[in-house]
């Protein structure tokens, strides 16, 4: 008998239960009055409260908070995927002289922090005149983000037979051909992967957003949820619900595509 199995599984039982059990808390808590959670914080709701949920879903600044948030973040993914797939696809498929040299320049950007970038990133935007545009969100988080999306998509491009390319050359398709109809279906798992992992990282950003999007018509929800804990100091169950729905589309996305997830970063450590 193998004490290993049991282990693991008691351990990932515990990470599941720490990482799991602030959401829930978020969550429950929204459906709680802020005397019930000043009287007993681990409790449950007894009876349970929809209003704070309803007040947050009925408050136009919600809704604008949440369509900038999508509006950055579909167009950081764009960008990732897009210019992400071209440069992996001239790294993988593509011989010439200082590839690997630039190949490692980019896995270098893994160790970059982005917050040494912030002060000298914000004095180039405002000199470009974007500061307050989407454009100032997004151009940075698709550079930050192209590191990783490299690092993934390479080995995906790199073991696609040979063979198939020489097949599609003698049909007539060129690399770019090739790129379309080859090796951009079987890169699926890949794709599926840089871009959930921008979409979610675009979506939870925070301090970029701060810095750049002055005007409050342009904040996005990790902003909203700063301005309403401002607000409403007080009224801790009105937090919890408006911090709930605000990472409730990201938690979604995140769920809905876990598997291709763990596909395309198995398929990246093969590689």
């Amino acid at each position: 008998m193998s004490w290993g199995t049991p282990l693991t599984y008691a351990l990932a039982l515990a990470v599941a239960a720490v990482s799991i059990a602030p959401i829930l808390y978020v969550v429950v808590g929204g459906f709680r009055t802020t005397p019930q959670i000043v009287a007993d914080p681990a409790g449950l709701p007894d009876p349970w409260v929809f209003d704070n949920y309803a007040r947050v879903l009925t408050q136009s600044n919600f809704w604008r908070q949440a369509f900038n948030s999508g509006v950055i973040a579909l167009g950081t993914t764009l960008g990732v995927v897009v210019l992400g797939l071209s440069a992996a696809f001239v790294l993988a498929r593509y011989a010439f002289r200082g590839r690997e040299a630039l190949y490692t320049f980019f896995t270098l950007g893994l160790l970059f922090p982005a917050g040494a970038a912030i002060l000298p990133l914000y004095l180039m935007l405002r000199d470009l005149d974007l500061i307050n545009s989407y454009y100032a969100v997004i151009l940075p988080q698709v550079a930050f983000q192209l590191p990783l999306t490299i690092v993934i998509l390479r080995p995906f491009l790199t073991a696609i037979p040979r063979e198939l390319e020489d097949a599609a050359a003698i049909d007539g398709a060129g690399r770019l051909g090739f790129l379309w109809r080859i090796a951009l279906p079987l890169s699926r798992p890949a794709l599926v992967t840089v871009g959930v992992l921008a979409f979610v990282a675009s979506w939870n950003a925070f301090l970029l957003p701060l810095l750049v999007l002055g005007d409050v018509s342009l904040h996005t929800l990790p902003l909203g949820v700063q301005n309403f804990s401002s607000q409403f100091s007080t009224d801790t169950a009105g937090v919890l619900a408006f911090t709930s729905l605000a990472m409730l589309p990201a938690l979604l996305f995140f769920t809905l595509a876990e598997k291709h997830i763990v596909g395309g970063l198995q398929g990246a450590v093969k590689g």
